[in-house]
């Protein structure tokens, strides 16, 4: 009679005792790629060891105070073990459970980040969505794989959906790629206009030149592209960071929705309710093109609005440009009067921005005038 895998373990018993039950079976679902049951096993032989009881071979509760530190590790060890062995056999979804409750992703976005971006939608592709963009893995390729796979519009709505969730580094990241995106289908729709309407027209490189002095484009209510997805696009724009090249490809974009007919250009929340025209200040002003104007709009705005809560709003857009340039002292200012009081939450941004200005006696002012002792307390000995 062939040996099965029962009796082996049976063999193993009598010849080596416990421990060779436990290696001969971490041996035979290795062998069979029975990685989840690897894992349990793995545990099994250390509760074995630790002379825990065997019948919930992962849980922590059954395990003595003074042991669960050596249990952890040989927890820790057996999920990375089973991590890997299931990334290497390309089951990305169930090594993710393994590597997540370790807190050790990166070798699941290494793995996302070297696959080709699938052309058509499967359940591969819906896999790798899943995992990069809304378990944020690698939300830039999972972007990049809904582009290619379900189009601009669905990717659109995605992203509006899972924007909060990301990084500043993370949203730079997958505005870049939609604007790219955008520009590069907008540039190549006016294109064929201009060469209908001038067969012998130079190509231009931006949809800035395409559309110099060009008003004829956007006669009798004429647009090249989807219009919803220009707005969402300009506006995913404002998270690109100085030093980006799609900061000029926004402000083009930008530029373009400013000559479109008045009823496709929808406002939007203060200080950006005149939508593009806001925008192209803001993305001047990220640019460094003639910086003191583009700010003056916005402190035009400000002086002009009598709504408390909409004065804060582009308070905020203005110590945001301020500090993402770093002219902190000028920043300091607008925080204190329109932002300190008027939103609790900014208090601690706004200790922040002390810290990194080291104006500790700006903290300590607002702190005394808020009634706010933690914060004077920690500004004063930081001083």
């Amino acid at each position: 009679m062939s040996e099965t895998p029962f009796t082996q373990l049976q063999d193993q018993h009598r010849s080596g005792g416990s421990t060779a039950v436990f290696d001969q079976l971490a041996k035979t679902l290795r062998e069979g790629r029975e990685y989840h049951k690897l894992f349990d096993a793995l545990c099994l032989k250390k509760k074995h060891a630790l002379g825990a009881p065997l019948h919930r071979p992962t849980s922590f509760d059954d395990i003595a105070v003074d042991k669960r530190d050596e249990f952890e590790s040989a927890y820790v060890a057996a999920a990375r073990e089973v991590g890997e062995l299931l990334l290497a056999d390309k089951k990305l979804s169930q090594s993710f459970v393994y590597f997540h409750a370790l807190r050790e992703t990166q070798p699941i976005r290494d793995a996302i980040e070297a696959l080709p971006i699938p052309q058509s939608s499967s359940e591969e592709s819906e896999e790798l969505i899943d995992l990069a963009f809304y378990k944020l893995i690698h939300p830039l390729k999972g972007m990049q794989i809904m582009l290619t796979t379900h189009g601009t519009c669905s990717t659109i709505t995605a992203l509006d959906q899972a924007f909060m969730n990301l990084s500043p580094e993370q949203r730079a990241e997958c505005a870049a790629l939609l604007v790219n995106r955008l520009h590069g289908d907008l540039l190549q729709s006016v294109q064929r206009e201009v060469k209908q309407r001038i067969p012998f027209a130079e190509p231009a490189r931006t949809l800035r030149e395409l559309t110099a002095g060009r008003d004829w484009l956007f006669a009798e209510n004429n647009y090249h592209i989807d219009v919803s997805h220009l707005h969402s696009t300009v506006r995913f724009a404002r998270s690109l960071t100085p030093g980006q090249p799609e900061l000029g490809l926004a402000r083009d974009l930008a530029e373009y929705g400013a000559q479109l007919s008045s009823q496709f250009q929808y406002p939007g929340e203060p200080p950006f309710t005149d939508f593009y025209a806001a925008h192209i200040q803001f993305f001047k002003y990220l640019l460094n093109e003639n910086r003191d104007d583009a700010l003056g709009y916005f402190q035009h705005l400000l002086e002009n609005e009598p709504d408390q809560s909409s004065q804060a709003m582009i308070a905020y857009v203005m110590v945001d440009l301020l500090a993402r340039t770093e002219q902190l002292d000028r920043a300091l200012p607008i925080a204190e009067q329109y932002l300190v009081k008027a939103d609790q939450d900014f208090a601690a941004a706004f200790a922040e921005l002390c810290q990194k200005a080291g104006r500790y006696d700006v903290l300590m002012r607002s702190a005394h005038d808020r009634q706010d002792l933690v914060t004077y307390a920690a500004a004063l000995v930081q001083q």
